[in-house]
């Protein structure tokens, strides 16, 4: 870059940011995927789970899982040289989640990610973004050992509306992880452009 042109002589391109959010049950891998698609070194906020926490705090399927986040992981990655994301991963636990509204706030759209041992989990994510008319879309991280199930199977028992993207994932895969994130955009699109279409009809 010269000047603040780049060499063929074109002006930079302000990128366009959006902020996604990523959401789901605890130990469903939030943290996990932000950190597996993130350019910049994420931010994390997480804690060692302790005794004090263990009435609370539900570990059955995820006894390995020794921290939890307390407020919120953040990420960045550019899809494009006009289009960056910002990654808002949530806590998972119930007695953080007066922190997503604050979190919420000026979001494109969501990831609920779903692990198909403890499908219930994410229930309080899906039932948030419905309320709020918040667009999303479910990402079922496959865990090494889980059963696999097939999508519609997994869709039905969720009580996912037809129109609601699902799709299957691997939350420490950058790949599959940047085509979640792609089809959250392309879907929080189409449907700002549908309300839209039905605001003005």
């Amino acid at each position: 870059m010269i000047f603040g042109r780049t060499e063929r002589g074109k002006p930079p391109v302000e990128p366009v940011t959006l902020k996604i959010l990523v959401a789901g049950g605890f130990g469903v891998g939030k943290t996990t995927l932000v950190g597996a698609v993130s350019e910049i070194r994420p931010l994390r906020t997480e804690e060692l789970l302790t005794e004090a926490g263990r009435p609370v705090d539900d570990t059955s399927g995820v006894e390995g899982k020794h921290t939890t986040t307390v407020a919120m992981d953040f990420g960045r990655i550019t899809l494009r040289e006009d289009l960056v994301l910002y990654l808002f991963g949530t806590p998972g636990q119930e007695r953080f989640w007066f922190m997503w509204d604050e979190l919420s706030e000026g979001s494109l759209g969501a990831v609920v990610l779903a692990d198909t041992r403890r499908l219930e989990d994410c229930f309080a994510a899906l039932d948030y973004f419905e309320r709020r008319s918040i667009p999303f879309v479910v990402g079922v991280n496959c865990f090494e050992g889980a059963d696999r199930y097939p999508v519609d199977a997994v869709r039905q028992a969720l009580d996912l509306d037809e129109d609601v993207p699902l799709m299957l994932c691997d939350a420490r895969d950058r790949s599959s992880v940047k085509e979640v994130l792609i089809e959250v955009v392309q879907h929080a699109m189409a449907y700002g452009a549908k309300r839209r279409q039905s605001v003005t009809s």
